[in-house]
């Protein structure tokens, strides 16, 4: 029945603990987001132009298997500029950024964890009004050159129509917790917090951040659902409860993950929800009703109403009912 919904379950005990949860943790990009980044603009510091910035940021970002990546480089594409790869030792660094040589100067690209605080980059002298004043409505990725930022790419990755409906419906449905954990930066992180409705957000998180997380909320008794469709969620998807991925993202996190959505809408994670519920009180139903039933039958035949043969009839009966209903639809 869930195959219906375009949900692939691996197995009845996931489902179990669907019915159960309560908490859920949403990795935000790609799961509240459609994963169609695009660079909206380039700031440019330090002197540096523009263009020049968006060509460099290109080079780096062609070869790195991620969506903002393949933002940045098809933005570099639409604006005709070159952007022939002149880097060399480059070090891909999952979940925080690329680093390599260009013209004997590091350059790096990536999150404000990573520059700022991994790299200690700084901004360059008479420019920090301008950093403040950095949209927050969009992520930011930042590029450095020899330990100075050089352009800030401002990256909108527009949010799931029905993300917020969505949330409703699971508060709705008995998950008391709902959290985001995003690495990208504080402000974004909490402004699409406020817009989507979680109760909980953390930002500026890595891979293993998330997976702590998680493993923490479980050793307090709670039941966590993690969602997620990156490399970067492999470790929380497999520490949680029920890992849930996006269809649309990386493998190895379908791989990792108990349950996949290959639907487009986030209401299918209701609809999964409804059904593991569903599932868990006809389970209950059948229990009592077979207990009962069976009990009653025993006893009719210890004082001598129902003869043998009858009971044995009835109780076949019985099971037969109780194998047709389970196999009918739940919602």
């Amino acid at each position: 029945e869930s195959a219906q919904f375009h949900i692939s379950v691996k197995g009845g005990r996931f489902l179990e603990n669907v019915a159960k949860a309560d908490t859920i943790v949403f990795d935000k990009t790609g799961t509240l987001t459609h994963a169609t980044p695009k660079v909206a603009k380039v700031v440019p510091f330090g002197g540096h132009s523009e263009e020049e910035m968006l060509r460099l940021a290109a080079c780096l970002e062609e070869h790195y298997p991620h969506s903002i990546a393949n933002a940045v480089v098809e933005e570099a594409k639409k604006r005709g500029l070159d952007h022939q790869e002149y880097h060399s030792q480059v070090q891909y660094i999952v979940a925080h950024g690329i680093s390599s040589m260009v013209d004997d100067q590091k350059v790096i690209i990536g999150s404000a964890h990573f520059v700022f605080e991994d790299e200690k980059c700084r901004i360059p002298e008479g420019e920090q009004a301008l950093f403040d004043g950095l949209d927050p409505s969009y992520s930011h990725l930042y590029l450095c050159i020899g330990g100075y930022l050089a352009a800030v790419l401002c990256i909108s990755d527009p949010l799931r129509e029905e993300a917020p409906a969505a949330i409703r419906a699971l508060h709705d449905c008995g998950i008391s917790n709902v959290v985001m954990m995003t690495g990208d930066n504080r402000r974004t992180a909490q402004s699409v917090a406020k817009a989507v409705g979680v109760d909980e957000v953390h930002a500026e998180v890595l891979p293993e951040d998330k997976a702590d997380f998680v493993r923490a909320a479980r050793a307090q008794g709670h039941t966590v659902i993690m969602i997620g469709d990156g490399v970067n969620d492999s470790l929380a998807l497999s520490e949680a409860d029920v890992g849930i991925a996006i269809s649309t993202g990386a493998a190895i996190a379908q791989e990792i993950a108990d349950i996949t959505v290959s639907s487009e809408d986030l209401r299918a994670l209701v609809t999964l929800r409804q059904l593991s519920v569903a599932l868990m009180a006809r389970i209950r139903w059948n229990y009592r009703f077979i207990i009962g039933f069976n009990c009653g039958l025993i006893g009719l035949g210890l004082v001598g109403i129902l003869p043998p043969t009858t009971s044995a009839l009835l109780h076949n009966m019985s099971t037969l009912g109780i194998s047709v209903k389970s196999m009918t639809n739940l919602l």
